[in-house]
């Protein structure tokens, strides 16, 4: 036999010498839900927390002592209105939290999810008229969400919401205020999925009527993908994102091999409490499996994992 690919597979500094893809921790971002009141724990999201601004401090020393420098920002206010006025409110919890963590860490990237889900008495991401979401009365609110956050100092700004046209809605806003440096990470495609089920009990951002299906994408689409990310860099976003993560890898595969833009690929909230929960019952071994999927993010063209597992991923990296 000429051709023994076993021989590339023999031993583990074999397979290191030849391996093709690595994750490296500046490679993790560590999502945050920072709430305007006590800390809690999130029942359907176990080992994860709503920070208060009392004790992100502390949250943030293991973000950093673990080695990862991206965090991901979701905002919890007191109250809530129809129109999410607490999301652009330049002293609302997002935008105290990226004060109080430049002042700690100024290197650490800060990235704030700009929607309006959150900050709404109805859970939607828009402007409600009529019981529908008003797309272009919405763009002007995700905007000044984006120049609130870069006042606060958000190195980055990733809006979420999925109305057409809010990228280039919020570039000019940024421009025309002086933040041409803030960067744009465009949740460009993201599906409608219900692997965000934690997430919504976690961002307390469940809809009180119907559901996202009219504005985040149909997943049983991926043409669409190219249309919203060639929509997304054509309007300036500066980094491209990919929502949910492990069963829409053909999906990344297909955005990175077209796309030059640096990819995002987010590992929901489902993903996490599915490896969670089968790993306190025992049934799989939770570094082994957290790893490999996320080796396999990159290796369909992540360049930035967004990931609850971030802080435990960077320790166990630092194992290997």
């Amino acid at each position: 036999m000429i051709r023994r690919p076993r021989r590339l597979r023999v031993t583990k500094q074999i397979r290191d010498l030849v391996h093709e893809t690595s994750i490296d921790k500046t490679d993790l971002i560590y999502p945050m839900f920072i709430i305007d009141g006590e800390t809690e724990d999130i029942p359907s999201m176990p080992n994860i927390k709503r920070y208060s601004l009392t004790d992100l401090p502390s949250a943030l020393d293991e973000v950093v002592s673990a080695g990862v420098g991206a965090v991901l920002y979701f905002g919890i206010p007191k109250t809530k209105d129809e129109f999410g006025s607490e999301a652009y409110n330049e002293f609302g919890i997002v935008q105290r939290a990226i004060r109080l963590t430049k002042e700690l860490y100024p290197d650490l990237i800060v990235i704030a999810d700009i929607c309006l889900c959150e900050y709404t008495s109805h859970g939607h991401c828009g402007v409600i008229e009529h019981d529908c979401i008003v797309n272009d009365k919405t763009l002007p609110l995700l905007a000044k969400a984006s120049v609130a956050c870069a006042k606060a100092g958000a190195d980055i700004v990733a809006p979420s919401d999925m109305m057409d046209g809010r990228v280039g809605a919020i570039r000019q806003a940024l421009d025309e205020n002086r933040f041409e440096d803030v960067l744009i990470m465009a949740y460009s495609v993201k599906y409608s999925s219900s692997f965000y089920g934690p997430f919504r009990d976690a961002a307390d951002s469940a809809p009180s009527f119907g559901d996202r299906k009219s504005y985040q994408m149909d997943f049983r689409n991926k043409k669409e993908a190219i249309i919203e990310t060639q929509l997304d860099i054509d309007e300036g976003a500066d980094i491209i994102m990919v929502k949910p993560g492990m069963p829409y890898l053909d999906i990344a595969k297909t955005v990175s091999d077209t796309f030059s833009v640096p990819l995002a690929i987010y590992h929901v909230s489902g993903e996490y409490s599915m490896i969670k929960a089968a790993a306190q019952n025992g049934w799989i071994d939770e570094k082994s499996i957290v790893l490999e999927s996320l080796t396999a993010m990159k290796r369909a063209g992540a360049k930035m994992l967004i990931t609850y597992y971030a802080v435990e991923a960077a320790k166990w990296l630092e194992e290997n």
